[in-house]
């Protein structure tokens, strides 16, 4: 009814008034405080411990016009605030005056003030805050169930959950990374340094050289915890502060239908030689995409023309056994080079409508599940899918006692020791040809093996679209032996190294090999021990 949403409008006017008006008065309490944000130059004269009558009066004019130039930024805010404030007072008391005219102002308005909502807000704060592990311990099913902390200094973070890429100690790479920590270190700097309490005697100023090391985890229900050392007043005394960053209930951002119906996807496999792994990818595009889809088309791209008519022989089987057309060969004469493959096979689409490409190799499986989350996580213009598939171990280390040998579904699990997230590799990707073209697609110097998929990922991470970066439950990376060419280049020759090491087997799994004497003649003893015992 109008009575409701104008009612609904008015909530939404005073809730804004109340969040203008408070954003002004923690701007105007800021102004009143001393600058406590210290620049490294500061820190380090304050540690240094300069005595001289200049350098304290270099400090001081560097302080005074530090707290000058704060302060004008503040009250350009405040000023930008007020006007805000106004202009929103002005449009309720318009709404007021609309409502009054129609004869439809509800009773019990007075109920919408601002302390109401202001209280509601805290109220949750405070229950995210005791429901979280902050001031108490809580009860664990076992030592898997615990959320570690990660460690930091001024420069640094140390972490237990690396994947394959990260570092246990490394400086935080994303900027939001950073200011989250930094943040939380100016904010500690600036309670230690604010006002005394009554009768509290003096304190020592803090600077970020006084912070020793800092602690946080996230309760990804509930928020972040952080807790921070610092020096203290002498060599066994230290200050410990403890922050939440709680967080607010789930808001709905989006709610729409999305209609896969008429999503073609491309996709594209660059190949030389290789004609017995083509037939078993073919054996899973006639399961997954003619079969089961039907809204695809594969694009391959040959290099050379050794087994060239193999390749040719297994598509036209598939063509006449499954009465599927859509099939596009291209031979290249030339050296192979993954890169190129791709940006030929994306470029030589001549429908006129845009299409969905996935960039893919001869040796993933795939299935109808990967598809759907193709289509759902790539959008013109918009964002671009990067998967990380779970890359398959030596399934003749793996599997070597059974009998018979399991087949590839049986072997494509995702458990510890059956393979690992190739979270170094950004080479299997779903993104629209048009996002492709506008972005320059691949580095066309690059030859051979590696780094033409990372390239074309830092492309995107420097562009405003946004990286879909998850790991995927239906992709796969089937093993097979990796041979490293002698003629390519160290980086690219240690990358590939690398890489053959990894997908052998697990880390448990080598070493059990690599202790096998070992293991043999332990086994070996025990036998004999027990033999005895029975004999006696």
């Amino acid at each position: 009814s109008e009575i409701s949403k104008w009612i609904l409008q008015t909530s939404e006017a005073f809730l804004n008034l109340k969040l203008v008006c408070c954003c002004l008065s923690l701007l105007y309490l800021l102004a009143c405080k001393p600058q406590s944000s210290y620049s490294h130059e500061q820190a380090q004269v304050w540690a240094g411990g300069a005595t001289s009558k200049e350098g304290y009066l270099a400090l001081l004019q560097e302080s005074e016009d530090t707290h000058r130039h704060y302060i004008n930024s503040l009250s350009k805010q405040i000023a930008q605030l007020k006007e805000a404030l106004q202009m929103r007072t002005q449009q309720l008391q318009e709404s007021l005056e609309k409502a009054r005219a129609k004869g439809v102002l509800p009773m019990g308005l007075e109920g919408l003030h601002r302390p109401q909502t202001h209280t509601d807000l805290q109220e949750f704060f405070k229950a995210q805050l005791s429901r979280a592990e902050v001031q108490s311990g809580e009860k664990l099913p076992s030592e898997y169930a615990v959320i570690p902390y990660e460690s930091f200094t001024l420069h640094r973070v140390y972490q237990l959950e690396m994947g394959l890429t990260r570092h246990p100690e490394e400086r935080p790479v994303r900027k939001d990374r950073r200011d989250e920590l930094t943040g939380t270190l100016e904010i500690a700097l600036q309670v230690l340094n604010g006002p005394r309490k009554h009768g509290e005697r003096r304190r020592r100023s803090y600077s970020p050289s006084d912070f020793i090391e800092g602690l946080t985890r996230t309760e990804r229900d509930k928020g972040t915890v952080y807790e921070l050392m610092f020096k203290g007043e002498r060599p066994q005394d230290f200050r410990q502060l403890v922050f939440f960053r709680p967080f607010g209930p789930v808001v709905r951002v989006k709610n729409e239908r999305v209609d896969t119906r008429h999503m073609l996807i491309n996709i594209i496999v660059p190949l030389s030689r290789r004609a017995d792994t083509f037939r078993q990818f073919i054996n899973n595009f006639r399961k997954v995409c003619i079969q089961q889809e039907g809204k695809t088309h594969l694009t391959v791209v040959y290099f050379g023309r050794d087994q060239i008519d193999e390749v040719k022989a297994i598509m036209d089987q598939t063509s006449r056994e499954t009465q599927f057309r859509n099939f596009t060969l291209i031979q290249l004469n030339e050296e192979f080079s993954r890169g190129r493959g791709l940006e030929v096979g994306a470029r030589a689409w001549r429908r006129s409508h845009n299409v969905l490409l996935f960039f893919c190799d001869v040796d993933i499986h795939f299935t109808l599940d990967f598809l759907t989350s193709c289509r759902l996580n790539a959008e013109p213009g918009k964002k671009v899918f990067y998967p990380v598939l779970f890359s398959q171990y030596n399934p003749s280390l793996i599997d070597n006692n059974q009998s018979p040998f399991p087949s590839i579904q049986q072997q494509l699990v995702i458990m510890k020791d059956a393979g690992f997230w190739r979270d170094f590799g950004f080479g299997m990707t779903c993104q629209y040809r048009s996002d492709f073209i506008n972005i320059g697609g691949f580095d066309r110097n690059t030859k051979g093996w590696g780094l033409e998929d990372v390239h074309l990922y830092r492309k995107y991470l420097h562009s405003k679209l946004m990286v879909i970066r998850s790991p995927s439950r239906s992709l796969f990376h089937l093993w097979h032996e990796k041979q490293c060419a002698d003629e390519l280049q160290p980086d690219k020759y240690k990358m590939c190294m690398q890489t053959k090491a990894m997908s052998e087997a697990s880390h448990g799994h080598l070493g059990e090999l690599f202790f096998t004497q070992e293991i043999q003649e332990h086994m070996e003893r025990q036998k004999l021990l027990n033999d005895s015992s029975h004999l006696r």
